[in-house]
């Protein structure tokens, strides 16, 4: 069993958003913080989150060291944590969850809809985002023209971008076909940059509305709106970890 790492308290309480060290210091100072129901002086003292209760003016702080959101991304917005010029995805959310400073697993374009999700846990993001681990992703989307079953068996094969690259074996779904505007749902499992646009383009075809409904195990909650966010639960959490 790995043996966890005591954190000091001050620590603690900066990342759980109570306030800057400076100001954390002063509570431990006022006496205001009680680890224990014992009431403590040092903000340097030394505890385990996991196992060690602490208070805040008699209010019991629930520690957590990652958070998990899922966001239905909207058009407009980049995928990132800062930009000089155009809004980013952590700023639709709230102070609460801010100050753990999550990050985009991944990137949706900036006119692209859908599944995002934010943590600040760096080793699932990496897992998630690992060539090797092939996670699939899969998106709705717009065509214009009328999307046939010859070219879901070009995708299945893979199709070669305009620079050459081959792309993986995507799993491609008619949903309707017309002749002026087709819907379908495509699976792939890479993220190459504007990889569904490139791959109609591909094949002739332009992509009109782009929104990515799964990633992995992880479903968009049909319950959030454009703009919405939610944690996700304990299950999702785990099935992502897999």
């Amino acid at each position: 069993m790995t043996k966890r790492k005591k954190q000091r308290v001050d620590k603690i309480l900066v990342h759980m958003g109570i306030g800057t060290r400076k100001e954390v210091k002063k509570l431990v100072k006022s006496g205001r913080v009680m680890v224990n129901q014992e009431q403590i002086s040092d903000p340097g003292l030394h505890i385990d989150p996991q196992l060690d209760q602490i208070m805040v003016d008699g209010e019991p702080l629930h520690y957590r060291e990652y958070i998990y959101l899922m966001l239905n991304k909207p058009a407009g917005i980049i995928s990132a944590t800062e930009d000089r010029f155009a809004k980013v995805v952590v700023d639709l959310l709230s102070p609460e969850f801010q100050h753990f400073a999550p990050f985009p697993v991944g990137r949706l374009d900036k006119d692209t809809e859908g599944l995002l999700l934010l943590t600040n846990d760096g080793a699932l993001a990496h897992q998630l985002l690992s060539p090797k681990k092939l996670v699939p992703k899969t998106y709705y989307a717009k065509i214009a023209g009328k999307v046939t079953e010859a070219e879901v068996e070009l995708f299945h094969q893979g199709v070669t971008l305009e620079d050459g690259y081959k792309t993986m074996p995507g799993q491609l779904k008619i949903l309707t076909a017309g002749d002026r505007q087709s819907e379908i749902e495509l699976t792939i499992y890479e993220g190459k940059f504007h990889q569904v646009k490139r791959m109609f383009a591909a094949v002739g075809k332009k992509v009109l509305y782009l929104k990515r409904i799964a990633m992995g195990p992880l479903h968009l909650d049909p319950s959030l709106a454009l703009g919405e966010y939610r944690e996700l639960t304990s299950e999702e959490v785990q099935l992502l970890k897999k």
